[in-house]
């Protein structure tokens, strides 16, 4: 009982619950977005130090992780205001409430006919080319950012919170911003991005993991097919070039039974990926309108678990 009544009470949950009720407020100052412009002001000078693009990457990687977390430490910190700052940078730093939010903008555009809209507000959430996608490509292309980006944008922020405190998550942040911006396989940033891309990778590496088992126990709890997902996600995950990514997508894939993967355009070079879940089968606007309860029993059911091994372990 008290385990439970540590981990109802805890900074997760609150930052949690403040993020799928507030979102991503237009009007607040969010770090992300700080990181965002200080990262472009980086760029430029990275490309003319001395050391090669890849190593002035790794020197770029090393000092926006440890600024980050060191400038959301001190604010941590202080008297009085470091405990109001731990609950913003806490809450800051989850994605759930915006990610949800986003994905049921898009497919109320498609139920609603709107498919040019749709196909830029799925635009929005991926780095693949949207604009020639009819809606069964469109619904499958949103089933697979909203699977992926449960880890990228909850479960591992969230995880390196209860780690190591807010400094920890956006330490975390400032590298997976990083990534986002720098981490394409592209003529300009195929050195100087390596870094960042394979900086994410490590840090996502458990928490991909995690994710999929998180969603793996939401799928039982709701009594989908979760032992025949289990029979399938390891070995499906690792046949996709990330080493994180097939994860969750798999899991979602199999628990609602929906095709992942094939064909897909990226700056303009087509691309084949792997193919995940039970082959041929379409994801429908009723399969679609399931994930968002999957991921948020996953989310919940993620705090749960990490918080309450901290406070047992604690104990």
């Amino acid at each position: 009982m008290k385990i439970l009544v540590l981990t109802v009470f805890s900074l997760p949950v609150i930052a949690t619950v403040l993020d799928l009720l507030l979102g991503d407020p237009s009007r607040l100052p969010h770090p992300v977005r700080l990181i965002g412009r200080w990262l472009d002001w980086l760029e430029g000078h990275a490309r003319q130090w001395v050391l090669g693009l890849r190593l002035s990457g790794v020197l770029c990687v090393l000092l926006n992780a440890g600024a980050s977390w060191a400038v959301v430490e001190f604010l941590t910190g202080l008297s009085y205001l470091g405990m109001l700052a731990s609950l913003y940078f806490a809450y800051a730093g989850l994605a759930l409430g915006e990610l949800l939010d986003e994905g049921r903008d898009a497919l109320e555009l498609m139920e609603e006919g709107n498919l040019e809209e749709a196909r830029e507000a799925v635009g929005m959430l991926v780095s693949r080319d949207t604009s020639n996608m009819e809606e069964p490509e469109l619904r499958k292309t949103l089933a697979e950012t909203l699977s992926e980006n449960l880890c990228d944008g909850y479960v591992a922020p969230l995880f390196y919170l209860v780690l190591g405190g807010p400094a920890l998550l956006w330490a975390y942040k400032a590298v997976s911003t990083m990534d986002s911006m720098w981490g394409y396989k592209t003529e300009q940033y195929r050195e100087l991005g390596w870094a960042a891309a394979k900086a994410d990778d490590l840090f996502a590496y458990i928490p991909a993991r995690l994710t999929a088992l998180m969603l793996l126990g939401a799928g039982a709890i709701m009594r989908l097919p979760w032992r025949e997902a289990w029979k399938h996600v390891p070995t499906e995950a690792r046949t996709m070039e990330s080493p994180n990514a097939g994860w969750p997508m798999s899991a979602v894939a199999w628990l609602l039974e929906g095709s992942m993967g094939g064909p897909a355009v990226y700056f303009g070079e087509a691309k084949m990926k792997p193919e995940l879940g039970p082959k041929g089968r379409d994801w429908s606007v009723e399969k679609l309108k399931r994930i968002f309860r999957l991921m948020v029993y996953a989310a919940f059911l993620a705090i749960f678990v990490f918080q309450g091994v901290k406070v047992a372990i604690t104990l």
